[in-house]
């Protein structure tokens, strides 16, 4: 663009934010966005500041130098980066009390990602402090500058190294001593100005939060002291009284990383210990943010702990800190479950690390915290006495209950499903109960049902003392009565009660299973739920599907009932996910049954689905359902493809009839009409290919009969729509058929006739980016060739275009796709190869592997998220099998053409690291020491 004047900008400000033409707005804003990407920016953003014509114009600048810093410091050259610190220096130094907030903020920010980046500018802290901690009017300005410092060493946009990065934390270390003293004298000397006080509270947190704080040092701050004193006062403000918060939990959480114990940490815990009191006020008073912050306070004091609390319980007694779980369950009784929603995360830890421990007397500790948690989650998982009907779908109460399932299933082994379930049946049997109590201690078993059996089974291996063991035998005697009054449940019942009910037979499938006495009533109970209305059918749909899974030998004898409630499956009031999962139940026993009783009974369960396909395809709709949902194909393919996939029937030998076979290839027509008729449309074709893919994976290579039409119908289709899920069709096509000689060179064919399309679309600017799905999927088609017809695959000219096109792929940062470029390579460069592959693969190393190795260092230095780095390893590994030397040559050269400095002139990476690296890679015995070298290397240039 043409150098813009200070005007111009002026005039695009006053036009963005005060003309009443929408256009015109869209205009400016398009014209000032691609203003502030060129360089003309950095000069005109710092006239503007100077000027002050308006806040809009000074806000816009002031963001301007903020982003230009941020996202284009390489722009400046060094000789340029002193006149801009004082620049910058200069404007922070006009700012007044009347100063606008985000003014002060973006101006802040600019200085104090100059401060991170300029490796010339040493100690910036300490130059701050020189240069404003005198003036009472630049306070505010000077305690924001240092919030955002060490806020901003960790940010990805600066991508400062972890060199570089390292110096800053030892700057800053040295200077926390003076900011501390600073924060203090602001705090003793500074007014009574909440604004002021906030942050303070503010600045200390950050500076805790990276460490700087050197902790003898701050054991007596007042600002701790402080921060106590506002959370016992129950007159504090909301906002002092949360940051407060955040800077106790801060604390806590450098205790969790410091493993010395120091009087800080015994101060801070018994300090803690002191404020349920403040917080049993907060409850009282029903202030509900506060309550909130109280336990979001005592469940970071236990996290903090957990690793000691835990380690140190194994003997007779438990660790002293356990006391602080008092304080944590006092929270979970809070009258609101979104407190108790907080603590969610510590119970889970606290679990894990019992469950890997797997001591009986250390997880006895800690039972009777756990007994009380799950009294208390009864509660809050009580609904209203006036509720009418069942939970909302979609409410925060629903979520909640979710999540109660979630830590009921994770913390239920330390008190035994067993017992759990005695106790909830306790309160059920209370003649006075309330239906919403007994609807919630039925919500309790439900989530603990399907441990029942396990543990019945596990008694007689686990070491438990005697006189439990008759307990938990005796105590595993109420399931058959709980059962009972389920099946017995009166008409008038609340629903919820029975919608719960109905849901605890299904996860008693396991016992039901051991238990086949019981099989025929629930099963009568669950046919009559499935006839009603409300919600109660979708239930009886789930259940039924557990235990057809879990029960399927007993089954069998009831396949007759299942096949009608398959032929009255539109009839009921079921959810479309429900009646897909109502159909794999009755799959899974379809294929427990002989081969001349599968085919009749699978072929009736298809025809359902097939007919209305077979309507829908040629436009004869009106026979369908009126709901809109059932004119949709995809409704119809989503249930053909449940029952292809689980139909499994039992073949000895795999030359034997897949009695599967004769359904799936006489159905083909429709399937094939159904292609054909939705090729325009990206979402049925999906389901199309998926249906399909599990037709050919159920009945495998004797599919071969529709292979031929369906590869010729599919190239047809991708040469003009580019669906990527056709290229998952191929795969699975390769997988299946490629090792049979005969198809090899059909399906070579099939992969030629995709590259041109693939490739067409790939090629244009940002055609990787923007379909990552299509790179996904082409590639796993590459990787299937590789690994079941090798030979032809690498004797074919397809190779070299595939490999450029994956050598271009390497940098894209999309999960799934980066991993099927990565296996693309993996399986091209295997290693154990056969002796007759080996010259191949070793002439495709010389050729690429240089440029391989070159791009994927810098991919994952510049492009890929540090989780991504381990199948990037893999590559690696596979080079290294074929040629150590070679290795170290490509990985040499790619170190080498990586900058050596970042923007801001400080080293990125030395030359005794360049070495370490190439070492590291080259003698790592494994994969996931690869991985650590990647992710190390990588870390010193973000």
């Amino acid at each position: 663009m043409e150098p813009p004047t200070a005007e111009a900008v002026l005039q695009g400000v006053f036009t963005l934010y005060n003309d009443p033409n929408n256009v015109e707005k869209e205009k400016a804003s398009k014209w000032l966005e691609e203003f502030q990407k060129s360089i003309h920016s950095w000069r005109i953003a710092d006239e503007l500041l100077q000027q002050k014509h308006d806040l809009n114009s000074c806000t816009f600048a002031a963001q301007t130098m903020r982003n230009k810093i941020q996202n284009s410091f390489h722009e400046l050259p060094v000789t340029a980066h002193e006149s801009l610190r004082q620049s910058l220096l200069e404007h922070i130094s006009h700012i007044t009390l009347e100063t606008k907030s985000v003014i002060v903020t973006q101006l802040s920010l600019a200085l104090a990602d100059l401060a991170l980046l300029m490796s010339s500018w040493r100690k910036p802290v300490a130059t701050l402090l020189e240069r404003f901690s005198n003036n009472q009017h630049m306070m505010y300005a000077l305690i924001e500058l240092l919030t955002l410092i060490p806020e901003e060493v960790n940010s990805r946009h600066l991508r400062l190294g972890a060199n570089r990065r390292k110096e800053i934390l030892l700057e800053l270390e040295s200077d926390s001593t003076l900011v501390g003293e600073y924060l203090t004298m602001c705090l003793m000397n500074g007014n009574e100005s909440e604004l002021l006080r906030a942050k303070i509270l503010k600045c200390f947190t950050s500076w805790v939060q990276i460490s700087a704080f050197k902790l003898p040092e701050i054991r007596d701050s007042m600002i701790i002291v402080y921060c106590f004193q506002l959370l016992s006062n129950a007159n504090t403000s909301p906002d002092l009284h949360e940051l407060a918060t955040d800077s106790l939990c801060s604390l806590l959480h450098l205790m969790e990383l410091n493993e010395t114990l120091g009087e800080l940490d015994e101060k801070l815990f018994n300090g803690i210990l002191c404020l349920e009191e403040a917080y049993n006020a907060s409850v009282t008073s029903e202030d509900l943010d506060k309550s909130m912050n109280f336990c979001r306070l005592f469940t970071v004091l236990v996290e903090s702990n957990l690793v000691r609390m835990v380690a140190f319980s194994e003997k007779e007694s438990p660790h002293y800190s356990v006391k602080s779980l008092d304080l944590v369950l006092n929270c979970v009784g809070h009258y609101d479950y979104e407190v108790a929603e907080i603590t969610f995360n510590m119970w889970y830890r606290l679990s894990e690390d019992l469950y890997h421990r797997n001591n009986y007397l250390l997880t006895a500790h800690f039972k009777p915290y756990v007994e009380r948690l799950i009294a208390a989650l009864y509660k809050h998982s009580q609904l209203d006495p006036d509720h009418d009907g069942l939970v909302e779908e979609g409410g925060s109460f629903k979520d909640f209950r979710y999540k109660v399932s979630e830590i009921i299933k994770d913390v239920i082994f330390i008190v035994s499903s067993i017992s759990c379930f005695k106790q909830m049946f306790l309160i059920l049997q209370n003649p006075n109960v309330t239906w919403e109590s007994s609807e919630a201690a039925l919500f309790i078993m439900q989530n603990v049902a399907r441990n029942i059996l396990p543990e019945i089974m596990e008694l007689g291996e686990r070491e438990i003392p005697t006189s439990r063991f008759n307990q938990l035998c005796e105590e595993s005697e109420v399931v058959p009565k709980v059962v009972e009054a389920i099946l017995n449940l009166p008409e008038n019942c609340h629903i919820a009660i029975r919608y719960t009910s109905i849901n605890i037979l299904g996860e008693l499938c396991d016992w039901i299973d051991s238990n086949p006495e019981t099989l025929e009533p629930v099963l009568n109970f669950l046919l009559f739920a499935l006839q009603q209305k409300n919600g109660l059918a979708t239930a009886a749909a789930n259940s039924l599907q557990s235990i057809c899974s879990a029960c399927k030998k007993h089954m069998l004898g009831h396949i007759s009932g299942l096949m009608q409630i398959a032929r009255c499956l539109d009839s009921f009031d079921i959810q479309t996910e429900s009646a897909i999962g109502l159909l794999k139940g009755i799959s899974i026993i379809i294929g427990r049954l002989a081969g001349p009783q599968l085919t009749p009974a699978m072929q009736e369960l298809c025809s359902f689905q097939l007919e209305a396909l077979s309507r829908i395809t040629n436009g004869e709709d009106d026979g369908l359902d009126a709901k809109k949902s059932r004119s949709d194909p995809g409704f119809w393919l989503d249930r053909l493809a449940s029952i292809y996939r689980h139909v499994t029937p039992q073949i000895e030998n795999k030359d034997d009839v897949n009695p599967c076979a004769f359904v799936i290839i006489n159905n083909w027509s429709v399937l094939s009409r159904v292609l054909d008729r939705y090729k325009n449309d990206s979402k049925i074709m999906e389901r199309i290919v998926r249906c399909i893919r599990y037709a050919i994976r159920c009945i495998g290579r004797q599919a071969m009969p529709i292979l031929r039409p369906l590869v010729e119908q599919i190239i047809t289709i991708y040469s003009g729509h580019n669906h990527s899920c056709l290229l998952y069709l191929g795969s699975i096509l390769v997988d299946e058929f490629a090792v049979e000689t005969d198809c090899t060179s059909g399906l070579l064919n099939m992969l030629q006739a995709f590259i041109e399309p693939t490739f067409g679309v790939l090629q244009v600017e940002d055609g990787l980016r923007n379909h990552p799905d299509m790179v996904d999927d082409f590639f796993r088609l590459a990787s299937r060739f590789i690994q079941r017809a090798p030979m032809q695959f690498l004797q074919s000219m397809l190779v070299t275009p595939i490999i450029q096109c994956g050598l271009l792929a390497c940098t894209l940062d999309h999960r799934d796709a980066n991993v099927s470029v990565m296996r693309f390579f993996c399986s091209l460069l295997r290693h154990d190869r056969a002796s007759d592959l080996q010259p191949m693969v070793q002439s495709i190393l010389l050729s690429h592997g240089e440029a391989l190795i070159m791009n994927l260092l810098y991919a994952s230095v510049f492009c890929l998220h540090s989780y991504m780095l381990q199948d990037v390893a893999e590559v690696f590994v596979e080079i290294k099998q074929h040629s150590p030397h070679q290795l170290e040559e490509y990985v040499r050269k790619a170190v080498d053409s990586l900058p050596k400095k970042n923007s801001g002139g400080s080293v990125t990476v030395t030359h005794e690291q360049m070495v370490q690296f190439v070492s590291n890679v080259v003698n790592s015995q494994t994969s996931r020491a690869t991985t650590q070298a990647l992710q190390d290397f990588a870390r010193l240039y973000r």
